[in-house]
Formats: structure tokens, sequence, C-alpha cells
């Protein structure tokens, strides 16, 4: 462990200036099978996203409010996987997983940022497709993309605003060592376990920002999907019931996988441990790799209009 000449009661100024990872599993077998698996995981991931949303640039019939929260879906995803998957291959080959504490600040910092804002642009999306189905006939005028803009450029700020306000007090703790990390990247509950200050105010902020951000963005979703659900029994025939539900499968799907994951390891009494468990390891594994590379397929496969707008692209290239 790197260190430097510090007091305790100078909390601007930390002895740690590394921490130590120690990585999904320590055993060489193991690592040598998981490398090609999440390095093919990350390179489809890379490449469905990228894909997706060049196509819905070059295609005019794209160009939707849906599908504009969708190519922001896919680039958020992006940032959100790269900010850990490049550094937790490079580590399958070190003996000593070792980041700076800058790196890791940053590590979390980007991570955070896109998780808080992938929970509010979830929360757009479901109010987009409440619209869509609750109030069609004014889909147009009220979604229209000044408002889509916005939507989405709130979305980014305050993920931005809230990761800075999560970030700053965590990692400007007094930190004396160990420094030891029980898990792959750095997780906030891991690293604040780690100071040797009193974690009363950082705790209370976090707990804010999940309760606010978190838990309020999950708040508007459910309120969105509970007009939709109310809606949809308004429709009189079956085939319009079903035909209004899937427009909206695709991002209940997303919904369920991204807050049914990282629920089930930010709730459990254990995640706040300094040794988590092997399954909320699996778990985070999850929601921070596969998930990225699930939600555009997801959408493609169940959008009829990605669907038309692939073969129309693929046969301008062919010909």
């Amino acid at each position: 462990m790197a260190s430097s000449s510090s007091t305790e009661g100078d909390r601007n100024y930390t002895s740690v200036t590394n921490f130590i990872l120690v990585g999904l599993t320590d055993e060489k077998e193991l690592q040598r099978i998981l490398f090609p698996i999440f390095l093919g995981i990350y390179l489809v991931t890379l490449m469905w996203n990228l894909g997706l949303i060049i196509l819905i640039r070059m295609d005019s019939h794209l160009h939707t409010p849906m599908h504009l929260f969708l190519s922001v879906l896919s680039s958020i995803d992006i940032w959100y996987t790269s900010s850990i998957g490049p550094r937790m291959l490079s580590d399958f080959f070190k003996k000593e997983k070792t980041i700076p504490f800058i790196a890791c600040a940053t590590q979390f910092f980007v991570l955070s940022w896109m998780g808080l804002s992938e929970c509010c642009l979830l929360a757009a999306m479901a109010y987009d497709r409440y619209v869509a189905i609750g109030r069609p006939l004014q889909y147009s005028p009220i979604m229209e993309p000044g408002l889509c803009r916005k939507m989405v450029a709130a979305a980014l700020e305050t993920g931005f605003l809230s990761s800075l306000v999560l970030t700053a007090p965590s990692f400007n703790l007094y930190y004396c060592g160990p420094n030891i990390v029980q898990h792959f990247f750095c997780d906030i509950a891991q690293i604040i376990t780690l100071s040797c200050s009193n974690l009363f105010v950082t705790q209370m902020i976090i707990f804010l920002v999940a309760t606010f951000v978190g838990f309020g963005s999950l708040l508007l979703t459910l309120l969105s999907y509970g007009f939709i659900v109310t809606s949809i029994l308004k429709i009189s025939s079956v085939k319009g019931s079903i035909k209004a539900f899937n427009t909206c499968t695709s991002h209940l799907v997303v919904v369920t996988l991204f807050y049914g994951t990282s629920l089930s390891v930010y709730m459990h009494p254990s995640s706040s441990s300094n040794h988590p468990k092997k399954q909320e390891k699996v778990l985070s594994v999850f929601y921070v790799i596969i998930i990225p590379m699930l939600n555009p397929l997801i959408y493609s496969l169940r959008n009829k209009d990605i669907k038309e707008a692939l073969k129309r692209v693929l046969k301008r290239v062919i010909q």
C-alpha cells in the first residue's frame, strides 16, 4: 500500500494512494475461462449499442421520441459498462489488482453518473409510453423534439450532479488502511468501509441520493405504468389492448432487469459489509456488464420499426 505522511485530523489528504481489488475470483483456471467470455460480452455490447445508435441516426423513420431515448440509453450503456469492463479484463492478468485512488474515484463517478442517469431516462421513457398509449392523439404536440431534448438533458444533468454529490464526500474521507476492496470494481459500499472517518454524514448523503434519484425515478416509472394499465383497461377491443401493451413490453423488461438486479444487491443487508457474498458479485456482473449488452437486443427484437430500418440500411449497403 502506497502512502504519504498525513494526520487523521487532515481530512483533505489521504494516506492511501491506491486500492487493491480482489477481483471476481482468484482461481487461475476460472480466470482463463472467464476472460474470453467477458471480452466477448464487452465487444458485443459495444457493437450492438453503437450499431443501434448509428441505425437510429441514419434512418429518418426512427427520428421519434422513443428512438431518441433509446439511442441515449445505448450511449449511457456504453459508458456504463466501459467504466468497468476494460479494467476488469486487464485485471485477469494481474497478480495484484491495484487501482490508483484517483482512478478509483473516477471509475465510481462515471459508473454512478451513468447509472443514475439511466434511472432518470427510464422514467422519461415510461412517461413517453404513457403519452403514446393514454393520449395518442396528443402524442406529437406533447412529446415535441424540444421537450424530449430537455428530458434527456435533465436525466444526464441529474445523474452528473448526483454522482458528484456522492463522489466528493466519499473520496474525501480519511483512508489510513487497509486498502483491499472486496470487489472487482470500486463499489462505494465497499470503499467507505475502509475509511477511518466517521461515516454518518457520507452514509446519509448516499441514502438521500438513492432515495430521491433512484427510488424517485422508480416511483415515477411505476406511476406511469399505473396510468398505462388504466388506459389499456379502457380499450374496448382485446386486440387493441394487446397491441397497446406490446408497445411498452420491451421497456418494462429493461426496467425489471435493471432495478431488480441493482436493488437485490444494494438492499441486501450483507452488501454493506466488507465481505460481499459470491452471489452478490454475480448480480453485480449482471447489472453492470450483462444488462448493457441485453438492452439493445431486447428493444430490437420487439421493435418492428427497428427491424424495418435495419432491412432498409442493409439493402442500401448491398446495392
